[in-house]
């Protein structure tokens, strides 16, 4: 499996890194190599994502990495990472 990022979906992650590294870069070094293990375990267990529970019949799942959510779904051999939100943010129906 190959795991790409929606290019709003990279932007959100990078936004978050560099929020959380405004105040303090180690922490915002720790959550990017959480999300990064989390997300790469993805590729050997694509299903492991519980569905999102605002939206539990679409066919999109998140991995949640303390404080944020990341959204995906399943295309073939692909996991597309489609957003990143803070899990204080309600999603908006994916379209």
């Amino acid at each position: 499996m190959k795991l790409r990022f929606a290019r709003g979906a990279r932007s959100q992650f990078q936004s978050a890194i560099r929020f959380i590294g405004a105040d303090k870069p180690s922490a915002a070094i720790g959550f990017r190599a959480r999300a990064e293990s989390s997300l790469e375990r993805l590729k050997l267990f694509p299903e492991s994502g519980r569905r999102i529970p605002e939206f539990p019949n679409m066919r999109y799942r998140e991995v949640v990495i303390v404080p944020y959510r990341f959204f995906y779904r399943i295309e073939g051999n692909t996991i597309m990472i489609v957003g990143v939100w803070h899990a204080a943010q309600l999603p908006k129906e994916p379209e």
